[in-house]
């Protein structure tokens, strides 16, 4: 099923689902096949592969399988079964550098005792 529009399924579906939008399923929801959007909400059962930019699994919502996202949110009580990928890896943030060579000057100045006298 190629779309270009929302969709929504609450009820039984056996294929690959390709939307430019938002797919949504519902709590009578399930999906057997992959899926390829932009945003998916499960709120049903999915087992199968998905590739969407971000997949928020709801409350007593199932997934089981792959997931390739940039964002992944389970609420409290959704379930998730599978691997999970991040997509852009590129795009995060870089992790702080640590520079060892200044750990010793911190051990340096914590040995030193200085006495002020006024």
């Amino acid at each position: 099923m190629n779309l270009t529009c929302n969709l929504y399924v609450d009820g039984e579906f056996e294929g690959t689902i390709h939307s430019s939008k938002e797919v949504n399923i519902g709590k009578n929801g399930h999906i057997k096949g992959d899926i390829f959007t932009t945003r998916l909400v499960v709120q049903g059962y999915i087992e199968g592969k998905i590739n969407a930019q971000k997949v928020e699994i709801k409350a007593m919502g199932r997934v089981n399988g792959s997931i390739e996202s940039a964002e992944l949110v389970i609420e409290a009580k959704g379930i998730f079964e599978g691997k999970s990928s991040v997509k852009n890896v590129s795009e995060l943030p870089k992790k702080p550098s640590f520079d060892s060579s200044k750990l010793s000057e911190v051990f340096e100045d914590e040995n030193r005792e200085e006495v002020k006298v006024s």
